[in-house]
């Protein structure tokens, strides 16, 4: 179990960053750009959360396979296609999150502080950014917890290869098979804590304080 964690840790400390990032620059453009077409991109980032995962992880092969970049690379069945299959399902958990985080900015705020001479860049980091980082943390939270308990997905790019790319879900899967629910229990008690965990937070977060109410 101990090399599935630490798969699924690794895995993790990748997404984190990208889901970040990229949910919240989309999320950002969903929210502050207006062009033809918005809608329609958002509803189609919207897909990975209403697709059936073995249908996404197939459309996800195909694409990988079909492309000759990723598939020279030998990105299917390794620690890689792990990480996009972790990614895929969660990124638009943060993509809705960011999007009503920058949506709910108070825009006269932000242009106060451009009449008094501050960059866009500035605003961004100083008014905006500080205005919206508690719904942000929220989206990552989730989008993180999907990821790590992904199961779907993961397998269908990754496979199911112990000491590779043999996520904690995984691991469960496996031992289920061998009919070791001694094991299976263990490892869906910790996946379990961490769900319990990330409400815990996100609840925190929420709040805005330190404590639960």
């Amino acid at each position: 179990m101990l090399d599935a964690l630490l798969i699924s840790l690794k895995v993790l400390a990748i997404d984190a960053p990208i889901l970040a990032l990229l949910g919240a620059a989309l999320g950002w453009v969903l929210s502050r750009w207006s062009f033809r077409g918005r809608e329609l991109l958002g509803l189609m980032l919207q897909l990975p959360v209403i697709m059936p995962p073995s249908v996404l992880g197939f459309y996800l092969l195909f694409v990988i396979a079909k492309t000759p970049g990723l598939r020279d690379m030998g990105v299917l069945f390794s620690f890689p296609a792990a990480v996009i299959g972790s990614i895929a399902p969660s990124l638009p958990l943060m993509i809705q999150s960011a999007r009503g985080a920058f949506g709910s900015v108070d825009r006269t705020l932000e242009e106060a502080a451009r009449v008094l001479g501050a960059s866009r860049l500035r605003v961004f980091f100083s008014v905006t950014l500080p205005l919206c980082r508690r719904q942000l943390g929220v989206g990552l939270a989730l989008a993180c917890a999907r990821a790590l308990g992904d199961f779907g997905v993961t397998l269908m790019l990754a496979g199911n290869v112990p000491g590779s790319t043999q996520t904690l879900p995984l691991y469960i899967y496996s031992q289920v098979e061998t009919l070791d629910f001694g094991a299976a229990h263990l490892a869906s008690g910790l996946l379990a804590l961490v769900g319990v965990g990330c409400l815990f937070l996100i609840r925190v977060m929420e709040n805005g304080r330190g404590t639960l109410h």
